[in-house]
């Protein structure tokens, strides 16, 4: 491990200024001390914002909920009003790590976090998202559990975190804070894409806090749930997981989310498979067809072609469950 200094922000000022001049934010610091330890991350100051009054779980005006970027993971799970109103966000918590984890690793640290690619992680392999330039190991190399849907020429790697694809599926917005001020970024464009630019992952600018993840008040009655596939039951990472909410009245879908997981380069919304079921009847028939078109578009590489099928089975089971037919 490199050198570096530390400090405990008292305030968000005190926060912000540190970050402004480059340092790194921690809280439960589940990853990044992981990635410091195998030197992949070498940051010169890490500021501890565990002081900050970023932990509360609260219900917005409008009806919608708004989780604090310090509550954490298991904090979040077990939440009455989580549990009540999106319930997929607390399955994607609890399928999540283990429960050590979950207790200290926070909702602002489980979206930053970085991908799990073997690649990646080791400093001796080609990869241009620890080094732009590099070029890209995985790509030719063991790719099994690496992605088919938002790849790049520069990179394939997978995003790791579950509730980010319950984020994306209820099109959540990430609630940021700056220098110059607040401001919102949609889910879905503040996890970015890799294109040629893999090292830059989210949307935030220089010194930039996450405050909190808002989910918007949604159509009700409203059932959602989370279903992730993986090699073992115990603590492992998606090879595809799905994040279904269905508006249902008087027989008839009048909304779709739906998102996957363990696919994409960012958790990947399916907007083909929800206007497939908006103002249709609940059926056997109808998830098969919706189902389909979840791998649109796909690249799989030669060990991870088994994905695409997989996200398909996937997509269809979490419907039948979720729609009420199973």
């Amino acid at each position: 491990m490199h050198p570096f200094s530390y400090t405990r922000a008292s305030d968000t000022r005190e926060a912000l200024n540190a970050g402004r001049d480059g340092g790194r934010y921690i809280a439960g610091g589940t990853t990044l001390v992981d990635l410091m330890r195998e030197t992949v991350e070498r940051p010169e100051t890490l500021v501890d914002i565990t002081r900050l009054p970023l932990g509360e779980v609260t219900v917005t005006e409008r009806g919608g909920l708004r989780i604090g970027a310090l509550v954490t993971m298991s904090e979040a799970a077990a939440h009455a009003k989580v549990r009540t109103l999106y319930p997929v966000v607390s399955e994607a918590l609890e399928l999540s790590a283990s429960a050590q984890l979950r207790n200290m690793a926070t909702i602002g640290g489980n979206i930053m976090q970085r991908t799990r690619c073997t690649y990646f992680r080791d400093v001796t392999a080609d990869c241009n998202k620890r080094e732009p330039g590099s070029g890209c190991a995985a790509r030719h190399g063991v790719n099994r559990t690496h992605a088919i849907l938002g790849t790049s020429d520069a990179c394939v790697a997978t995003h790791p975190s579950d509730a980010a694809v319950a984020f994306a599926a209820l099109e959540a917005r990430v609630h940021l804070l700056g220098s110059d001020g607040t401001r919102q970024v949609p889910f879905v464009d503040f996890l970015l894409r890799p294109g040629s630019t893999p090292h830059r992952e989210q949307a935030l600018r220089r010194g930039e806090l996450i405050t909190a993840v808002e989910i918007p008040a949604l159509p009700r009655p409203l059932k959602s749930g989370y279903l992730k596939v993986r090699d073992r039951q115990s603590y492992e990472f998606a090879l595809t997981s799905a994040a279904v909410a269905l508006h249902v009245r008087g027989g008839v879908i009048r909304e779709a989310r739906v998102a996957a997981g363990g696919v994409g380069t960012v958790p990947w919304k399916l907007p083909a498979v929800e206007q497939h079921l908006v103002g249709q009847r609940p059926s056997g028939a109808l998830w098969s067809a919706a189902a389909a078109k979840a791998a649109d578009g796909a690249r799989p590489l030669q060990h991870n072609r088994f994905k695409v099928e997989l996200l398909k089975r996937t997509v269809e089971r979490q419907l039948r469950v979720v729609g009420g037919t199973e």
